[in-house]
């Protein structure tokens, strides 16, 4: 059989030692971090009814209309794996599963979108995210960005920055999108087709078009902020000195806009050096999604884990440094041996070692190549001659030495 018969799915990939390693640190410290703030844990379903997402992502962005993996079942249902995980830990909220005013939880887990695979992109990538509900308050945008901020530190990231900005309230939406045309207008024959679309449809994302023909057209338009009103403005501005009280250093960036509808008031984004063109690291803002009849307002970020170890490794910190113990390693010399052991090994863990050993009789030399494999540092000998005198052999394989202990300085020294 062909060997790319055993590989993932394009974009998708597996995760195993030793990258398991800085993956279950990087979960491990989140878990701690959202205790401190008062986040509980949930764990929506990967597949959402369609409408989940066109409703609250909004049905012209790019995730709905090109990314999305859309499927059918047999009961001719709409069904989408899920994009980003805002949408389905709002739903569970507004389900009932937690008090909706006041809700604070976290998730983690896979998102899927099918886009071209490319560095730091993929289609199976995995989202570590916040989300707290309760109407717009500046002071609650701002403790959420201090979380964040106090999650990167706490994962050892070093130089990552926070870039701040508003899209206003959601009255101000029409004054903004009309301001925007005005501006753009008398230069939108310089505009490429796709953007030319786009200014029609969504003419905010223009703002945040990688694209130079864009960035030459939008380089003198006035920024979002002056088209909304003294409230949204007044907003923005408690933000940004709630955040310096907090000692958590923002750039006001005039050109941010998030890319999916739901967004109100502040919104922010994450980069990093290390990470290359494609800088961003994260990103986050304050919220409206409307399920069915209801909205329900929050705020909250999603954070890369791919792009995490990226900027981790970036930094000189990989998953070698995140390895467990290594096991002590058993070593059998004789069926009576094995069987001995075998109540040895169990006894052992219940005490808290880590530790392996052949379950079949076989050559020392072949335990001692698995117990080298293994990563072993102290190895466990015994056979008939142990057995009778009721000692145990511990060899140091760093320096080749061994003695013969009893049981007591035995678990005494593991």
């Amino acid at each position: 059989m062909a060997t790319n018969a055993f590989q993932p799915i394009q974009g998708m990939s597996d995760i195993a030692p030793p990258d398991i390693y800085i993956w279950r640190m990087i979960e491990e410290r989140a878990r701690e971090v959202f205790a401190r703030y008062r986040f509980d844990e949930i764990r929506t379903p990967a597949l959402e009814k369609n409408e989940l997402f066109t409703h609250s992502l909004g049905d012209t962005t790019d995730v709905v209309t090109k990314e999305m993996y859309t499927l059918e079942d047999r009961g001719g249902r709409k069904l989408s794996l899920r994009p980003e995980g805002t949408a389905g830990a709002i739903r569970y909220v507004a389900s009932g599963g937690e008090e909706t005013a006041g809700a604070r939880v976290f998730y983690m887990g896979p998102m899927f979108r099918c886009e071209r695979p490319q560095a730091g992109r993929k289609r199976q990538f995995h989202q570590i995210g916040v989300e707290a509900v309760g109407a717009p308050n500046p002071l609650a945008d701002a403790e959420v960005i201090a979380l964040q901020v106090h999650l990167l530190a706490a994962w050892g990231l070093k130089g990552a920055k926070v870039r701040l900005n508003t899209i206003g309230m959601p009255e101000d939406r029409t004054a903004v999108l009309e301001g925007l045309r005005e501006a753009i207008r008398p230069r939108l024959s310089e505009l490429p087709e796709e953007a030319q679309q786009r200014f029609e449809t969504n003419v905010l994302r223009l703002l945040d078009s990688k694209d130079e023909a864009v960035q030459k057209v939008i380089a003198d338009i006035p920024p979002v902020i002056e088209f909304m009103s003294a409230e949204s403005r007044a907003y923005l501005n408690t933000v940004i000195e709630t955040l310096k009280k907090l000692e958590i250093d923002v750039t006001v960036d005039a050109r941010l806009v998030r890319g999916l509808d739901y967004y109100v008031h502040t919104v922010w984004e994450v980069v990093h050096g290390g990470l290359g063109a494609q800088n961003a690291l994260a990103g986050g803002g304050r919220y409206r999604i409307h399920l069915d009849k209801r909205a329900v307002d929050g705020v909250g970020f999603a954070i890369g884990v791919e792009r995490v170890i990226a900027a981790l490794e970036a930094g000189g910190i990989t998953a070698a440094q995140f390895a467990p113990i290594p096991p002590v390693f058993i070593v059998s010399l004789g069926d009576a041996a094995l069987s001995e052991n075998l109540m040895l090994l169990q006894m052992l863990r219940q005490r808290g070692v880590a530790c392996e050993m052949e379950l079949s009789a076989r050559k020392v030399q072949a335990q001692m190549r698995r117990a080298d494999k293994t990563g072993a540092q102290t190895v466990i000998i015994r056979g008939d001659t142990e057995l009778e005198k009721g000692t145990f052999v511990v060899k140091n394989m760093a320096d080749g030495s061994q003695r013969e202990v009893e049981l007591p300085e035995l678990i005494k020294l593991l």
